[in-house]
């Protein structure tokens, strides 16, 4: 795993942290994965790959995201419809400066993800058990989601609803062509878009992007 962490862009020390990190949250999801139905695979390597370096592949984006993170208590990155915790517990292992929340309707799956963030010793996480719609208006720096639901005008209301003002959402997608079909129809609520193409290690066989939308 160190390897493609330094891939993305890890630093050796850094690649060699988080991989002891990962491996143990693997650990986590292999064990309850038939009770939580956290991850559409119990794989050791598909979730290595398909699971982790694809949510931290964008992890220079990030970087430029969090930049006003540090030294500011105040600032706060969500993960919207967190499941079994991905992209937030892989984020929020990168960047232990930053405070992660992760959002999750279902109880038993922040029961998991409070038991991980704990065995992990991620100490800037936290974690919600609620629906995006409950959340409070403005809470959020950035918003990121992976494997959510697609953004029509309800949900993408909802999500820039939660985000504060020059806050960004950060949706991990697929194929561009399916992204700009999705975007097409809300195009009246965001006019505007960045798609960053996503190289995730392993993983040559399948489009993976980062659309960005920042909130004006």
């Amino acid at each position: 795993m160190t390897k493609g962490l330094i891939e993305i862009g890890f630093s050796e020390n850094e690649a060699e942290r988080i991989s002891v990190l990962m491996e143990k949250y693997i650990n986590e999801i292999i064990l309850f994965n038939s009770a939580y139905n956290l991850t559409n695979t119990s794989d050791h390597d598909e979730l290595v790959i398909r699971h982790i370096f694809d949510s931290l592949a964008p992890y220079k984006d990030f970087c430029k995201l969090f930049e006003n993170a540090h030294n500011n208590t105040d600032f706060i990155a969500g993960d919207i419809g967190s499941g079994g915790g991905l992209p937030g517990i892989p984020l929020a292992a990168a960047f232990p400066d930053v405070n992660f929340y992760l959002v999750e309707r279902m109880a038993k799956r922040c029961a998991f993800l409070e038991n991980v963030a704990a065995l992990l010793g991620l100490k800037n996480v936290t974690v919600i058990n609620s629906e995006a719609e409950k959340i409070q208006k403005e809470n959020f720096d950035v918003i990121t989601f992976r494997a959510f639901r697609p953004l029509d005008d309800k949900m993408t209301k909802t999500l820039l609803g939660i985000t504060k003002k020059g806050g960004t959402l950060a949706a991990y997608k697929a194929k561009i062509d399916s992204i700009k079909t999705e975007m097409e129809e809300i195009k009246k609520i965001v006019p505007d878009y960045e798609i960053v193409n996503l190289t995730v290690p392993g993983l040559s066989d399948s489009e993976r992007n980062l659309v960005l939308i920042r909130k004006i």
